[in-house]
């Protein structure tokens, strides 16, 4: 009886089993079957475990269709618009360290330092390239300062790119454009930052990136919905530490001047710190204007004239007027 090679193979973490034709089982002769999901070499009919803990050769990543398998398929690191080169170039540590850790002597750490240096120039071959990575380089600072997430800095990237090969920047500054970028893609993605937020961590005036936000929006034509005062309740709900109950109470009175049209013209930020000063006062918490004002960075003014408004367009003019 001849043996044959048979592979019965399913990527994507279901199990691999080869019948090869190196051994036969020692208990009755039959053919082995190599398990590399496993680990294990085993008797096909029997089933006796003649080896365990053998090395997979496969890849670490689970896929179940040909697509999925193509996409996860990969040599390298994978790209990403987060870097001007798309993160294709190759980088050189700055750790004075060899390949097994030990401190390399003087002369080899100032010849690493030129190979770096030239390194770092090569990587951007023109003023485009080093325009790019600038910018890159500050939405990247802008948004760590920020806590905004990747697809954010992703989306923010996509933006100025578009905005370079469109020859957008010819008069503005790389630091006005980036924020602008970085402010237009957090309003796409609907992660609530007020401009006030952006003024302390950008190196330019709120005035010259207001300008170019809108320079911005304008000629790339972006689909950018006004800002809602619902999606900064819950991050300003947390700073104030409120109950779930304010917070949702908060969200109806919000919900009732938005059909009353009171939030018209307003700033949605101010609305949103307005309600939840409202609400907690209808539920009994103790919070003051200036703790919602430090957390939202509005005036107390503000904060006083606009829940004078949510109340009065609320459902429940007793309750607003002994809040008042």
């Amino acid at each position: 009886m001849s043996q044959q090679s048979e592979t019965l193979r399913e990527t994507g973490g279901e199990q691999r089993a080869t019948t090869t034709d190196e051994g036969v089982c020692p208990e009755c002769d039959a053919a082995l079957v190599v398990d590399e999901s496993h680990g294990e070499t085993t008797c096909s009919e029997c089933g006796l475990v003649v080896e365990e803990d053998g090395i997979d050769h496969g890849p670490e990543w689970r896929a179940f269709d040909s697509s999925e398998r193509a996409e996860k398929s990969r040599v390298g690191a994978p790209t990403t618009k987060l870097l001007h080169d798309d993160g294709l170039s190759s980088v050189i540590d700055w750790q004075d360290r060899d390949a097994k850790g030990r401190t390399i002597d003087g002369s080899k750490r100032r010849k690493l330092q030129r190979l770096r240096t030239w390194d770092e120039r090569f990587r951007s071959k023109n003023a485009q390239e080093r325009n790019l990575k600038q910018a890159l380089g500050e939405i990247d600072r802008m948004s760590s300062a920020l806590g905004l997430p990747e697809t954010v800095r992703e989306t923010a990237s996509v933006v100025y790119r578009r905005a370079l090969e469109d020859d957008l920047l010819r008069g503005r500054s790389i630091e006005a454009m980036a924020t602008a970028s970085l402010y237009a893609a957090a309003r796409q993605a609907s992660v609530p930052r007020s401009l006030d937020e952006f003024e302390p961590v950008s190196r330019v005036e709120r005035k010259e990136f207001s300008r170019a936000y809108r320079y911005i929006v304008r000629e790339l034509e972006l689909a950018i919905e006004p800002a809602n005062p619902l999606e900064y309740l819950p991050r300003f709900a947390s700073d104030l530490d409120l109950d779930g109950d304010t917070t949702t109470r908060a969200r109806s009175l919000l919900e009732e001047g938005m059909e009353s049209g009171v939030h018209s013209g307003k700033s949605p930020v101010g609305l949103a710190a307005a309600a939840l000063y409202a609400a907690s006062i209808l539920e009994g918490e103790k919070v003051t204007q200036k703790e919602v004002c430090s957390v939202s960075d509005v005036s107390e003014v503000t904060v006083r004239n606009r829940y004078t408004e949510l109340l009065e367009a609320g459902t429940d003019p007793d309750a607003a007027r002994g809040a008042a």
